[in-house]
């Protein structure tokens, strides 16, 4: 079938706005053109239609662009509309009160997975998380734990699409990582050390919908120093307690990850990383 003109341009803007959402604040005109494979005279008009537009706002020195304001607003909007997010409020708090470290709440995307929500430790030295930002599904513990719990056939597709490392102790072998992803289905939880961001540590567990599909999950993450393995042992009940009370209040009534039924596979209605 031929892509209609008006398709095609969409498609074009839309795949300018999320290079936003995965990479650098600010992206010029000729990273975007490479990034896409598009000619700098198509990025600069399309850039000039979001600027009017306010959906990217244009650096006079730098001549960089970043996200604009009207972008904000309707991410601020995505938010406040987000089911998941309203409902994990009062678990995050309670969560947040027992470990004292930074509580997030990721929730699965198109082509990943983004945080949606976060309370910040009440330590000195703490950890904080960018919300909206997309982040692959292999990497850190919040997404490892959304990864266990997909279909087997999407999951192996994202396991032979090539993982890459974004740092030193990211887990890019296939075969490593589905042992890891089995164990994460038998206990209900993943941690990592340092694979999304080199001096974190995270502990997380999986949050289930009404028809047992992951939706996203929940963890607490802090420098690495403090997540200790006798911390992640101490802490890894909580945030499996918290998981289950939120997929719970979404309509959930299956047994917990590393309980039974749902250690042993995965729904078979859980989403496809294109899901909303």
């Amino acid at each position: 079938m031929t892509t209609q003109p008006g398709t095609e341009t969409a498609g074009r803007v839309i795949d300018v706005l999320l290079l936003f959402t995965d990479g650098p604040d600010e992206l010029g005109v000729s990273q975007i053109a490479r990034e896409l494979g598009l000619s700098k005279a198509v990025v600069h008009r399309i850039l000039q239609t979001l600027v009017a537009r306010g959906m990217v706002a244009l650096d006079q020195e730098t001549r960089l662009y970043r996200l604009g304001p009207t972008a904000a607003a309707l991410g601020a909007r995505a938010l406040r509309e987000l089911d998941l997010r309203a409902v994990a409020a009062d678990t995050l708090r309670r969560l947040h009160e027992q470990t004292r470290e930074t509580v997030t709440l990721t929730a699965l995307v198109p082509g990943g997975r983004a945080y949606i929500d976060q309370i910040v430790s009440t330590h000195e030295v703490k950890m904080t998380v960018d919300l909206g930002r997309r982040f692959p599904l292999h990497a850190g513990s919040s997404g490892k734990c959304i990864l266990a719990f997909l279909p087997e056939e999407r999951r192996e597709q994202i396991l032979t699409a090539g993982l890459t490392a974004l740092t030193d102790s990211t887990r890019t072998d296939p075969d490593a990582l589905r042992a890891e992803l089995k164990e994460i289905r038998e206990l209900g939880y993943a941690s990592s050390q340092g694979e999304r961001q080199a001096d974190a540590g995270s502990v997380a567990s999986p949050v289930f919908g009404l028809d047992g599909d992951v939706l996203g999950s929940v963890s607490v993450c802090g420098p690495r120093s403090r997540f200790t393995p006798q911390f992640v042992s101490s802490c890894a009940p909580g945030v499996v307690a918290a998981a289950r009370e939120i997929s719970a209040a979404l309509g959930w009534t299956g047994d917990g990850p590393g309980t039974g039924a749902s250690a042993a596979q995965a729904s078979p209605h859980a989403p496809t990383e294109g899901s909303p």
